[in-house]
């Protein structure tokens, strides 16, 4: 009996070469793209840019490793307020300053993993919520960032606004590019495999040898890397940050619907669900309430209908995946007579699927 895993096929091939093709339009868009329309463009880029990177940091730590966060904004508003910081006080060019407040993030998620891994459940998600409210309440209570009400980016006072918006822009390409790279090589790997097995069944898992402790607080981290990394560009992007806005709840209640309508659990999901939450937010933004009932409204009918996401859907009717993290082992007899193969224990052909998405 010979054994293939097969990590991909044809239509995959042919999604990965799109989104390669997608991927160097978009790194030479300053360069094509109508003058009049260049600036509106990298700026609408830069915001689904920010969606994709907090939504895929979220699907990472809930969808993939089973850590059901409402806290995730915690980190967003503090990878912001540590690229103000750094920028506004101790000089630092802002541009430089986005990937530093990421990792200041990241090593303010470790003291902080060590409070919400003590919750398991809906307490771990309750308990996030929490310590994002704390950060709220703690900056707004710093005077030196404009306390309550805020402050604005005043390093970036002698820069002109088409070398900003290009640069942005740039790091907002990059950064997008980065995270589904690692990711997706992070998901193929045996840690990957390691993080979907103490998502379906930690006694499991841990039975198994993994560290599961150590894999969800790494994953934790690298979540609110990711999450620090979209703040930071996102505010830098609007020139003005204030804890409301910085530390709302709605950056993961965004977050979760993103995810729920692209498909939990696929590095796909959160691209689409960005676009769709963009497009929603652009064309019905100004309706108010009646604009959050909307989002409701769709978020419901896509778990009724599509319960694995639009992405899921598309897979499962046309069977496009643009990033095949799934193993698909073939078994396959040798060529030989029937009676030689039923004596083997082994029927013509089989096959079989690991780390399929929830």
């Amino acid at each position: 009996m010979e054994l293939t895993v097969i990590r991909g096929n044809r239509a995959s091939r042919a999604c990965l070469v799109a989104g390669l093709v997608l991927a160097a339009a978009a790194f030479t868009l300053p360069l094509w793209a109508p003058a009049e329309q260049r600036a509106s463009w990298m700026r609408d880029f830069i915001e689904i840019a920010c969606y994709f990177m907090f939504a895929m940091m979220w699907n990472l730590l809930a969808g993939y490793g089973g850590m059901v966060s409402i806290g995730q904004q915690a980190f967003f508003g503090f990878g912001g307020y540590a690229m103000l910081v750094l920028g506004n006080f101790a000089g630092i060019n802002p541009f430089l300053a986005v990937p530093l407040g990421a990792l200041a993030a990241a090593l303010v998620a470790i003291p902080v993993s060590l409070v919400a891994f003590r919750l398991q459940g809906g307490y771990f998600a309750i308990g996030t919520w929490v310590i994002a409210d704390v950060f709220r309440l703690g900056f707004a209570n710093i005077s030196a960032v404009g306390g309550g009400s805020g402050t604005s980016l005043i390093a970036l006072r002698g820069i002109d606004r088409a070398t900003r918006e290009t640069a942005t822009y740039l790091i907002a390409v990059t950064s997008v590019v980065a995270i589904i790279g690692l990711v997706y090589l992070f998901l193929r790997s045996k840690r990957g495999l390691a993080l979907l097995a103490i998502r379906d069944n930690e006694a499991a898992a841990e039975s198994q040898g993994i560290d599961v402790r150590g894999t969800k607080r790494g994953v934790y981290v690298v979540a609110a890397l990711g999450a620090g990394l979209a703040g930071a560009l996102y505010f830098l992007g609007n020139l003005r940050i204030s804890p409301d806005a910085a530390f709302s709840v709605n950056w993961t209640a965004f977050a979760i619907f993103m995810v729920v309508i692209g498909g939990i659990g696929r590095i796909e999901g959160p691209i689409v669900g960005a676009l769709v939450f963009w497009g929603m937010n652009k064309l019905f933004s100004d309706y108010g309430t009646w604009y959050l009932i909307g989002l409701g409204l769709v978020a419901v009918v896509v778990t009724i209908r599509f319960k694995q996401g639009l992405w899921g859907w598309l897979h499962q009717r046309l069977g496009w995946e643009l990033f095949p993290t799934r193993r698909t082992v073939s078994f396959e007899c040798p060529s030989s007579s029937s009676a030689s193969r039923s004596a083997a224990g082994c029927a013509p052909a089989a096959a079989a699927r690991a780390d399929t998405p929830r």
